[in-house]
């Protein structure tokens, strides 16, 4: 009997269930489409960060954040 509780899957985020489902192949053999499904994943967290990084460009706030940043860490040395 496992020390922790069972979370439902109905739960997890799609990409968490994806995982999931990619470890349990590897743990039966099947490495080809663990292969493929792990691309897929990786493809999706791409697009996910080049759809953000786009937006953030577009409305000036990656400027704002790196200013903050910079204005914090000199704030801090000085």
């Amino acid at each position: 009997m496992p020390d922790h509780p069972q979370i439902p899957t109905a739960t997890f985020h799609p990409m968490l269930r994806l995982w999931c489902r990619i470890q349990s192949r590897i743990a039966t053999g099947e490495r080809g489409q663990t292969t493929a499904e792990y691309a897929l994943v990786v493809l999706g967290a791409a697009t996910v960060a080049m759809l953000l990084i786009a937006w953030a460009t577009d409305t000036g706030k990656v400027a704002t954040l790196l200013n903050k940043v910079v204005t914090s860490v000199s704030d801090r040395i000085a």
